[in-house]
């Protein structure tokens, strides 16, 4: 009903096969594959890393390490700025995306996941134009091809370079009903994280039902509200100030009632865990800990 996987950026020294390899090892169903450009100079934490590279796609070689382990790929993923403030930079995120639909096409898989994209200093409005100008072409493209775009809800204002509006314009229910005015298709939809509703002090669980049609694919990734941090910086810091990401479970989602949801709206597919707690970063021995202690929390909801 629900297949368990995880975000490949966690293994970011893995190539592909060993990638896969674990996944199957260890009763993961499927696998989100990131696909940034190689040799790009993205430093953000989870970012820039290339498990398939799409400008020299090998249909056979992936498909056949996916029969091998008997592991699938849930969706290709890329999270850049499409509207950034740079034209020449936001054109080639928006190319690039392009490359990534394609090859999702060749490769079998559903859906393609990344942001929409957002200017930071502009407000919501102008941000929805830009919306307008430049993501139809994206859509089109996504239709042709027989492939779906899941759009993450994440803000990406966690530091200074961010601030003060993000990087993601999709990062409300309110927004997102305006972008799917703008951009009608069925293939828009969500890559739906409830952790970045937490710290936005909304409910995490109340998406799944108003758009159970848009789900697209799911992230699994807990946060923790430190209510001590809040009281004292208040919700105009930086988020990191008062919230940290954590492994599902250890956080403040409400992880009964968010899979209870999913199985209401009979969702069907991915769910993926996605981590990004600081606490498991020390060694890679951390790191594979971190993606089987979020498996082990999460498998009392699974078959």
């Amino acid at each position: 009903m629900l297949d368990l996987g995880f975000v490949s950026a966690i293994l970011a020294d893995n190539d592909l096969n060993s990638t896969l390899k674990f996944a199957s090892e260890h009763g993961f169903k499927c696998v989100e594959v990131m696909c940034w450009p190689t040799g790009n100079a993205d430093a953000r934490r989870y970012a820039g890393v290339t498990h398939i590279d799409v400008d020299n796609l090998d249909v056979a070689h992936i498909q056949g390490l996916c029969q091998q382990y008997g592991v699938y790929i849930s969706g290709l993923g890329y999270y850049p700025n499409p509207l950034a403030p740079d034209a020449e930079q936001a054109a080639f995120y928006r190319e690039h995306i392009k490359k990534i639909i394609r090859a999702a096409a060749k490769l079998d898989v559903p859906v393609v996941n990344t942001f929409i994209g957002r200017h930071p200093s502009l407000n919501v409005r102008d941000n929805l134009k830009l919306v307008a100008e430049h993501w139809p072409a994206l859509v089109r493209e996504a239709e042709e091809n027989n492939v779906k775009i899941g759009i993450e809800n994440c803000p990406m204002w966690f530091t200074d370079d961010e601030w003060p509006g993000g990087k993601n314009l999709m990062t409300t229910p309110a927004i997102w009903d305006q972008v799917f005015e703008i951009l009608p298709s069925r293939v828009l939809g969500l890559n739906y994280d409830p952790s970045h509703a937490i710290w936005q002090m909304m409910d995490e669980v109340k998406p799944i039902y108003a758009y159970r049609d848009r789900l697209h694919h799911i992230h699994l990734k807990d946060v923790k509200l430190y209510r001590d941090r809040l009281d004292r910086v208040g919700i105009m810091a930086n988020p990191l100030d008062y919230h940290s990401p954590k492994l599902p479970g250890l956080g403040d989602v409400r992880w009964r009632d968010f899979f209870a949801a999913l199985t209401d709206v009979r969702y069907r597919g991915p769910v993926c865990i996605e981590v990004e707690d600081k606490a498991y970063e020390g060694s890679p021995d951390d790191v594979r800990a971190a993606i089987l202690t979020a498996r082990n929390y999460l498998r009392q909801f699974l078959a």
